[in-house]
């Protein structure tokens, strides 16, 4: 079934990329999510911004729920040229552009403001390009929101109260340092199965954002969520530059301007759901704990010093966006 996809993935792709004086050329752009993501719903702006501003000439054809593939799948089909965008979190891309890595360190933005004076200035731009040299450029960054613990059966208000917890992780070294540097046992599992081992007990708890942790009806089975918002990881809008270099420069203005304000736009789609989760985990029953965050930090500083020492040439970036 994947295959009979990929080849009707470049079927579309083979008959849009030629010369077509009749019709507008079609940007086909493939994700994961739901459509009643904040994060679908900022991708539709960006569909509606760009049509508006190429008067139709360009339109964006949105294909969710992984229809085209899994986020590895659909950076491939960007790199090989079968379609033309996607939206994947900043750190499988850390895979093919180190400075990603740099997203995930606890407590590095000290707040949502900083986080994005740093992503859409000069720094967070400066990251966008460096994926070209890969095929995959970025346009713009989304917000994903802050990952906070939730567990099943013992409230986390300190960070010695994570001491002897399985926390499942993914599968990502810094989530790893960071949670057995606070005291928590950080299990790596399929995001998939953690329903059943947060319910069985094969875990007591995970660390999420509240849309994520409400969508996954996690809330029906973890009744503590802590807000220490160790990380804030974006997701990142990408376009593959052998779409991108097809275009002509005013094309290319078009879409980079598209792309920031559905960034724009998903902020705000972001901010509504949370406030809406949150609502909804209440009402179930969910304890919220608003931890002193300074506890978490300082726990969490030796991770940042290991980052720096197996990545020196790292620490110019980190304290960029300290001191930004």
């Amino acid at each position: 079934m994947r295959y009979k996809i990929i080849l009707l993935v470049i079927l579309f792709t083979s008959l849009t990329s030629c010369k077509n004086t009749e019709g507008p050329e079609v940007l086909y752009l493939g994700h994961t999510l739901p459509q009643t993501h904040p994060v679908h719903k900022g991708m539709l702006e960006f569909q509606k911004a760009l049509e508006k501003k190429s008067k139709g000439t360009l339109k964006v054809k949105i294909f969710p729920d992984g229809q085209l593939g899994s986020e590895r799948e659909l950076l491939e089909l960007l790199q090989i040229g079968s379609v033309a965008a996607t939206k994947v979190s900043a750190a499988p891309l850390s895979n093919f552009i180190p400075e990603y890595n740099v997203m995930g360190i606890p407590y590095l933005f000290r707040n949502k403001e900083h986080q994005f004076s740093v992503l859409e200035g000069p720094i967070g731009k400066s990251i966008l390009e460096k994926g070209s040299k890969f095929w995959l450029r970025g346009l713009c960054y989304y917000d994903a929101g802050s990952r906070s613990f939730y567990t099943s059966k013992k409230a986390i208000r300190t960070p010695e109260d994570l001491n002897g917890l399985k926390i499942r992780v993914q599968n990502n070294q810094m989530a790893i340092n960071m949670v057995n540097t606070m005291g928590g046992d950080a299990t790596p599992l399929a995001y998939g199965e953690l329903y059943t081992a947060i319910q069985q007990g094969v875990v007591d708890g995970a660390e999420n954002n509240p849309p994520s942790f409400v969508s996954s009806n996690h809330y029906e089975i973890s009744k503590y969520y802590t807000l220490d918002e160790h990380s804030s990881v974006p997701d990142v809008l990408l376009i593959g530059t052998k779409y991108w270099d097809k275009l002509s420069e005013e094309q290319k203005i078009w879409v980079q301007e598209a792309a920031d304000e559905s960034a724009q736009a998903q902020k705000r789609f972001w901010k509504e759901s949370v406030e809406e989760s949150m609502k909804v985990a209440k009402e179930a029953g969910v304890e919220i704990i608003i931890p002193e965050k300074s506890l978490f930090a300082e726990k969490s500083k030796s991770v940042v010093e290991k980052f720096v020492k197996e990545y020196p040439e790292m620490e110019s970036l980190v304290n960029q966006i300290k001191n930004n």
